[in-house]
């Protein structure tokens, strides 16, 4: 029935969005950034990135998708059309099945928003799949198991932590932080205490460097070139991982209480699976280093980062379009609710 039709899994994350393409992989991961003129998409990703703070009226660089919702319907239509073109070209047969990942805590009329710009931007058919759950698909979890999986995705925007089971989420929690949380506080420290005024690439490169939310065993540190906030001019200091974590440590301590939140409110028979499994952590924020110790502190549980992490949602998106129709009818009702275009 589907066999000519291109079925795409759509990951457009705060921070970064990644295109799945069953049975040709992942096509595009680029920075969630267009540069749009009107009606007009003139580039996305790295080189719309490359243009932030650097245009004139007539050309607008912006990121459509803010803490995991869609922020501007218009250029989100522009982006997706775009990105549905890239991969599946401008002439075809059919339309393609699309699945989007929203956050866990993404209400219904979130989700039909994001159902309809699918459509709008040339999906013949657009199913929501709540994050953790594709991340445990894209993990390789046995989501579709009546056993709890709980599955932590720390995203660009947001934090997802739930139980899932039976391909459903039981027990979840979202909370609107992530890498880019994470990335503001580093830039917040560094100009308080060091007059030094950096900007979001510069402040998620020290991330990726240096940060931590648990101690090192060896701690270093980095040379830092920005503005000076006094004199204006350009400046380079030298920060160490210690001071880094503590600038780190209110978003670290807040994905990990909201993990602990969820095993609190876990039923006794999930809790008992969640003992046993452990908790697997996905997304970009997962890769800092020491937060699954930190995770692993405060729950008492094991916890490993999937071999993939920043992929796990986009590829869970792409082969969530094949089980769906599988899936009892119950699971599938909150998305056929917000998907008036997908029928099994």
């Amino acid at each position: 029935m589907f066999g000519l039709t291109e079925s795409i899994g759509i990951d457009l994350g705060t921070s970064n969005m990644r295109v799945y393409v069953q049975g040709r992989g992942i096509l595009l991961r680029e920075p969630s950034v267009v540069a749009v003129s009107g009606d007009e998409v003139l580039c996305v990703g790295e080189e719309a990135a490359a243009m932030l703070g650097r245009t004139g009226d007539a050309i607008e660089v912006v990121r459509p998708v803010d803490d995991g919702a869609i922020a501007n319907y218009s250029i989100t239509r522009l982006l997706l059309s775009y990105l549905i073109e890239s991969v599946c070209g401008r002439r075809r047969l059919f339309k393609p099945r699309v699945c989007l990942s929203v956050p866990s805590g993404a209400t219904a009329v979130e989700k039909r928003a994001v159902v309809d710009v699918a459509r709008s931007a040339g999906a013949g058919r657009a199913l929501p799949v709540e994050e953790p759950v594709a991340a445990g698909v894209g993990a390789g979890l046995e989501v579709t198991s009546p056993r709890g999986h709980l599955i932590v995705d720390v995203g660009g925007g947001t934090t997802d932590a739930a139980v899932v089971s039976l391909a459903g989420i039981a027990v979840s929690e979202s909370i609107r932080l992530g890498g880019s949380e994470m990335d503001a506080m580093i830039v917040r420290h560094l100009r308080e205490r060091h007059s030094l005024i950096v900007g979001e690439r510069t402040a998620e490169d020290v991330k990726i460097k240096i940060g931590s939310a648990y101690p090192l065993l060896e701690e270093t540190t980095l040379e830092v070139t920005g503005r000076d906030v006094v004199s204006g001019l350009p400046r380079t200091i030298e920060v160490n991982s210690e001071e880094i974590r503590d600038a780190l440590s209110g978003p670290a301590a807040a994905i990990a209480e909201c993990v602990r939140r969820v095993l609190v409110r876990t039923p006794p028979e999930l809790a008992a699976d969640t003992m046993e499994l452990g908790i697997t952590m996905t997304g970009g924020g997962a890769l800092l280093s020491g937060l699954d110790r930190l995770v692993e502190d405060q729950t008492e549980l094991r916890v490993r980062v999937a071999e993939e992490p920043l992929t796990c949602v986009v590829v869970g998106t792409g082969l969530y379009l094949d089980m769906a129709p599988s899936l009892p009818d119950g699971l599938l009702a909150t998305a056929s609710d917000a998907s008036s275009g997908y029928s099994r």
